[in-house]
């Protein structure tokens, strides 16, 4: 059989079953250990590839998970303000963040939202830089598997720049 985590692929399956694998410890985890993850990742990668590369690459992650979150937990069958609810909603349960879309023109295709408590860097010390680098690929999953068509989200406010919510703006691409 194939190592399909060595291969580049990724299916939702590979998650595993939390319940029988998490007995006594269960799903949840402290934000500590998740951002120990996710910052020495970003150190190592940074160091092995840049800075720009490390950035690239926790946007592509971050898409791809977005993509696999929207598909598997998800209904993108729901309304355009159904889905922004359920988004919300879900968000909110898995202590993502608290969601607050400000704009919204589905013509053009451009979105203002904001991530309150923003797993990736509430509380971080003020360092100057947009660090939610898997969040913009995270919103542009979700985003572009919904509409069917691919977005690029960015952020412009940043708790690591001492603002006190993380603000991203999605277009169409």
């Amino acid at each position: 059989m194939e190592d399909r985590q060595l291969s580049g692929e990724f299916k939702w399956s590979m998650l595993g079953d939390l319940n029988l694998g998490r007995e006594h410890l269960g799903a949840e985890m402290p934000v500590l250990v998740y951002r120990l993850f996710q910052y020495t990742m970003r150190a190592v990668l940074a160091r092995e590839y840049g800075t720009e590369e490390m950035i690239r690459l926790f946007r592509k992650s971050g898409e791809l998970a977005g993509e696999e979150f929207a598909e598997n937990i998800l209904d993108l069958t729901l309304s355009r303000e159904a889905f922004f609810a359920e988004l919300q909603e879900k968000l909110k349960e898995l202590q993502i963040g608290i969601l607050r879309f400000e704009e919204f023109d589905e013509e053009n295709g451009h979105a203002v939202l904001t991530v309150g408590e923003d797993l990736d860097c509430s509380g971080l010390p003020v360092s100057g830089e947009c660090v939610c680098n898997y969040d913009e690929g995270f919103i542009s999953g979700i985003l572009g598997k919904y509409f069917k068509r691919p977005y690029e989200a960015v952020e412009v406010d940043c708790w690591a720049r001492g603002d006190r919510v993380c603000r991203f703006e999605a277009n169409k691409r």
